[in-house]
């Protein structure tokens, strides 16, 4: 095994545990997580951003089955990557309205599921993130201001604990950066993270995208410094923007506007990312996604991705690993 870079602030988001119809079978069993994986580590990647679906783990009460997720935290141990892991989302027999974007009906089931992951694989990883974007209705149904995500977050944050003393909890990235900041401490979450965790899109198309960016990491650590937590470092678990070719067929508009090209996109990582990790207090940056979509989303945000579906580099392929081996460089000097 390779060792860990641990203080590298570059990381990805990819979405490993896709081999589902829903989702064109992003890595199915033919070599398509090995030939990801590897290109990660081409490109510096050090921290990949990865879902713990408690569907897939605990499909029926109380039967755990974790061979996808050993293939994939095998995989990237192997080749020196850290792992974030994401708890999430509710288990069918165990959400409150029977789908996957709801709580679930009792927060006890869902601790017992992440304390059970977490003790498996606490000798390989550290970090973990509670559900994701509970301030979004996509993701959490219904919205109530962050009251019972809160609530779980509370409860869970002890039993994650107890589970391996050693582990680091990250709120659920937040889409709604600061005003959702300030939900968090004011339903009394500050002592049950150890991580800010939020997610910043912009597009690079606008003027002025990069002070944009800058300015959610720094009122952030306002809100933080006022609650008493200005010893706490912010990661930004999500950040990107589309990257679409020239000449693909007709590719519908990401949620932000005009797609930006392949180049545009590059160009973004070359100018964003160096300025985003060396903000205050922020400590690690993903980008999301390192692969495009097949047709997941149906617009521009399929291709988020740092590689192309066939697995070829894009320019912000290499856009990101020249940031990588420039902030390596500055490191050694």
């Amino acid at each position: 095994m390779q060792d860990k870079i641990d203080d590298s602030p570059f990381g990805v988001l990819e979405f490993l545990h896709w081999n589902d119809p829903w989702n064109n079978y992003k890595y199915p069993e033919d070599g398509a997580l090995g030939k990801a994986v590897a290109l990660m580590k081409e490109a510096g990647v050090s921290w990949v951003r990865v879902d713990f679906l408690w569907q897939d783990i605990e499909p029926e009460e109380g039967k755990f089955d974790f061979t996808k997720y050993d293939v994939i935290v095998d995989l990237l141990t192997l080749n020196g990557i850290n792992v974030l892991g994401i708890l999430d989302y509710s288990a069918d027999w165990a959400s409150s309205c029977g789908k996957w974007n709801c709580p679930p009906k009792e927060n006890k089931l869902l601790i017992n599921y992440a304390v059970k992951v977490i003790e498996r694989y606490k000798d390989r990883i550290k970090h973990w993130e509670l559900w994701n974007e509970p301030d979004s209705g996509v993701y959490w149904k219904e919205q109530d201001g962050l009251k019972a995500y809160c609530q779980l977050l509370k409860e869970f944050y002890p039993a994650a604990k107890a589970a391996d003393p050693e582990c680091k909890v990250l709120n659920g990235g937040l889409a709604i950066a600061n005003s959702s900041v300030n939900k968090l401490y004011d339903n009394g979450a500050g002592g049950y993270f150890d991580i800010l965790n939020i997610h910043i899109f912009v597009t690079p198309l606008n003027e002025g995208a990069v002070k944009t960016v800058l300015a959610y990491p720094r009122l952030a650590y306002k809100i933080m410094k006022r609650n008493g937590d200005g010893h706490k470092k912010i990661w930004v678990t999500e950040i990107g923007c589309p990257g679409v070719q020239i000449k693909p067929p007709t590719v519908s508009n990401w949620w932000l506007g005009k797609n930006p090209t392949e180049r545009q996109q590059a160009d973004w990582v070359k100018e964003m990312l160096p300025q985003l990790i060396k903000a205050e207090a922020v400590e690690k940056v993903f980008w999301a996604f390192f692969r495009d979509c097949n047709q997941h989303w149906q617009n521009g945000t399929d291709y988020l991705g740092l590689i192309r579906w066939d697995f070829s580099r894009k320019p912000s392929f290499k856009a990101y690993k020249q940031c990588v081996e420039k902030w390596r460089k500055e490191r050694e000097e």
